[in-house]
């Protein structure tokens, strides 16, 4: 399925460090700002914004190292990302956010250490017990990035994040990264100078799975969470995210979880390559929950 950006207007802050965050706006109503999540940029939620932008504002950022947005740098952390989302936050006036994956741990940590939020709603955040393991497929990807090998990075960090298909389990990492390194040669001849393709998402990756790793084993601190919180997420999720939001049902003052039957951990996304399961009648079940929690005007 085609992005269509016609109805979105762009606009842009700046963040704490002096770094440009870049977003897409479409809407009417109270403010509303959806982070996208790993391996994908503000234009993977237009679906959801669609769905929402007849009760709300809704604001689209990319995430540094995508599209309208500036680089990362050397020193980027989980506080980093809080500081990009509030200078949104800030522009737009917004006391509501939407988080998925990664982002939905920024939304998170965003939610615990700033004032101003009102309610959030979190679809399968990327909290776990235990970095350990993330830090070791972190550690290969790096080594096979700065060699400049970003098709078997690809594939290091979808077994580490247990995005890989089944069939991945079967084929050599040899193969894998060849086949992978073909589909993005045909995706950069295929791209605008404007689209964002794998190829420059890959780097992104490493932020993402730095993130896991600084926020592993975190989840009580989130007891100091005292607004409203959604948690969401899928009966075909990731099951490494799982035992997170049972901890997160735990400990939030003020939460309410659901778990869609038949959804995956990109329902919340746009059809695309690398959301191949996605659909619009996903987005349309998880958009009606946010709008319900969120309380669209009457």
């Amino acid at each position: 399925m085609t992005t269509d950006l016609e109805e979105l207007t762009q606009g842009s802050v700046t963040s704490q460090d002096g770094t440009r965050i870049g977003y897409w706006k479409i809407g009417h109503g109270p403010a509303i700002v959806l982070l996208h999540g790993s391996m994908e940029s503000a234009r993977s939620h237009t679906l959801l914004a669609r769905a929402l932008a007849g009760d709300f504002t809704v604001y689209l950022p990319d995430r540094r190292g995508r599209g309208l947005s500036g680089p990362h740098r050397p020193d980027h952390s989980v506080r980093t990302e809080v500081e990009d989302l509030d200078a949104v936050l800030r522009a737009a006036g917004a006391t509501l956010a939407f988080g998925v994956s990664a982002s939905g741990a920024i939304v998170l940590e965003a939610a615990r250490t700033r004032p101003g939020l009102q309610k959030i709603a979190v679809y399968e955040p990327a909290l776990v017990a235990d970095g350990a393991p993330h830090a070791a497929w972190l550690a290969r990807f790096d080594r096979e990035v700065a060699q400049g090998n970003l098709a078997a990075a690809m594939i290091t960090s979808m077994y580490g994040l247990e995005l890989a298909p089944a069939i991945f389990k079967v084929m050599p990492r040899r193969l894998l990264a060849a086949v992978t390194e073909k589909a993005m040669q045909k995706e950069d001849r295929k791209a605008g100078p404007d689209d964002i393709t794998l190829r420059k998402l890959a780097p992104t990756v490493h932020h993402e799975g730095a993130l896991i790793v600084e926020l592993a084993g975190r989840i009580e601190e989130f007891r100091e969470v005292r607004i409203d919180v959604l948690l969401l997420g899928g009966s075909k999720g990731l099951p490494f995210l799982e035992p997170s939001r049972a901890g997160l049902a735990q400990v939030l003052p003020r939460n309410r979880r659901i778990e869609f039957d038949g959804l995956d951990h990109g329902s919340s996304s746009d059809p695309s390559p690398i959301n191949s399961t996605g659909s619009a009648a996903s987005v349309t079940k998880i958009a009606t929950e946010i709008r319900s929690f969120f309380g669209a005007p009457q």
